[in-house]
């Protein structure tokens, strides 16, 4: 188990109590989670937001802060000689509490009486929104709650300040996602050298594991590897690759210190592009690279959002699949056809940073209302981008045959999109191109190493 120096758990606890104003924090870990059976576990991955302030990435802890006095205590059970008899002499939680700078740990049934007490006296107890069914019930018996009463009396001040603080990455950070984002390069490059005609799709996601293993790190979330790239979030690995079609391939490492990468290629699985093929990832590729290039501090994401639309389009329409004015449509929303997703999100502890405390709150600011336009809605970032933040980039090109049918019959865009040309489209899948960006005083950064990306960097890769 790694972590920072304990210093910056201490400067982040300090800045979170100086961020609410009274009464006490609580932050929960998380559980183990049974896959079958009280005793087979799913992988087991420590809360984000605990890791962040206390950074030990082991079950059954939870911690109190108080604002007020400025005690922080950890709570959990060291293990018994039964559990070493299980699974060995293990590093004690009070050497780990050393580390992050907590010298305060107390057994786990302390927990109850103590907010208790503090309920007694009429003192806040700030929570976060709990994720976790056994979190919940935990909360319900801890502070006396209905099941119904939970988000209601959550913290929002307290939402709101661990954002603040989480959404910023320090330069300890971004080394971390450097080194995910370089895993999932090598994850990419492996799996791009491994594709072939008569191959199953689950053969290439073995490699994916594999090589994720190989460098002592997780997924950040399950591969999505698939030749039917139009399914946007397609989690089914069992079809045969062949030689017209393309792998889409969205995977990203979760590395040692629970930092993700988030990356998406494509490529042809003969090893060459068509030349439809070619015409539909040159515009993906076009899409990323303006996109990235105008990212800067004070930047609406949303407009770039839009841009990326009216660049899309406007390729369309010289390839003859729309017509019209491609900046007005695309603001009407017809881009949503061919791109029913947002242009990225914040990244970092999280593949979808904090959205575990709210959507709108992590990618919304005040007054910013979400778009009801298919594609748009779907924007999980869509305010001013500030230096220190690390997001993605992750355009596609998509064509599915079941929602061109219910546009057409809907007679949406009829007048501007050639529905009978797209017919010609039914069986081509889809691309997606993403690469993780640090934004920057001056501009940005794109993390990590050079991952294959233009079409000749990409039938390199396969060749060699």
């Amino acid at each position: 188990m790694k972590f920072f120096p304990a210093q910056t758990y201490i400067d982040r606890r300090a800045k979170l109590k100086s961020s609410v104003n009274s009464g006490l924090i609580l932050l929960m870990g998380t559980n183990e989670a049974p896959l079958n059976c009280p005793d087979n576990h799913f992988r087991y991955r420590q809360d984000s937001s605990f890791l962040y302030f206390f950074g030990i990435n082991q079950p059954g802890l939870n911690a109190i802060i108080d604002t007020e006095s400025g005690e922080e205590v950890l709570f959990g059970n060291e293990f018994s000689l039964e559990d070493i008899v299980w699974v060995g002499q293990q590093e004690t939680i009070t050497a780990k509490a050393a580390k992050v700078g907590v010298n305060d740990l107390r057994p786990s049934s302390k927990i109850a009486s103590i907010l208790a007490e503090a309920q007694s006296k009429g003192r806040k107890i700030h929570f976060l929104p709990p994720y976790r069914f056994d979190n919940k019930l935990q909360l319900m018996e801890w502070l006396g709650l209905g099941a119904n009463e939970i988000k209601p009396n959550l913290s929002l001040e307290l939402v709101k300040a661990v954002i603040n603080l989480r959404s910023y990455k320090s330069e300890e950070e971004v080394i971390q996602m450097t080194h995910a984002v370089n895993i999932s390069g090598e994850i990419h490059i492996n799996a791009m050298r491994n594709i072939a005609e008569g191959k199953k799709e689950y053969e290439i996601v073995a490699d994916i594991y594999r090589t994720a293993k190989a460098n002592n790190s997780y997924l950040a979330y399950p591969p999505i590897l698939s030749i039917n790239g139009q399914i946007l979030h397609n989690h089914g690995h069992a079809n045969t690759m062949t030689g017209n079609r393309l792998v889409l391939n969205d995977s990203g490492a979760e590395n040692e210190m629970c930092y993700s990468g988030d990356i998406t290629r494509t490529a042809p699985v003969s090893g060459k592009f068509s030349t439809k093929q070619k015409e539909i990832y040159n515009i993906v590729l076009e899409m990323e690279e303006s996109s990235i290039a105008a990212l800067k501090a004070g930047i609406m994401n949303r407009d770039i959002h839009i841009d990326a639309n009216k660049l899309m389009l406007s390729r369309l329409k010289e390839l003859g699949l729309v017509s019209g004015n491609t900046d007005e449509l695309a603001e009407q929303g017809m881009g949503g056809l061919f791109m029913p997703h947002g242009l990225g999100h914040q990244i970092g502890m999280d593949v979808h940073d904090m959205e575990d405390l709210g959507e709108d709150l992590v990618g919304y600011s005040e007054g910013l209302k979400r778009s009801t336009q298919l594609g748009l809605k779907s924007l999980r970032l869509a305010k001013k981008l500030e230096a220190d933040y690390v997001i993605t980039v992750e355009p596609g090109i998509y064509f599915i045959p079941e929602l061109i049918e219910q546009w057409k019959a809907d007679k949406m865009f009829e007048e501007h999109i050639n529905y009978d040309k797209l017919k010609d489209y039914y069986d081509f899948g889809g691309i997606r191109i993403e690469d993780d960006i640090l934004i920057t005083a001056n501009g940005h950064q794109v993390l990590g190493d050079k991952i294959p990306k233009t079409v000749e960097e990409v039938e390199n890769a396969m060749a060699s």
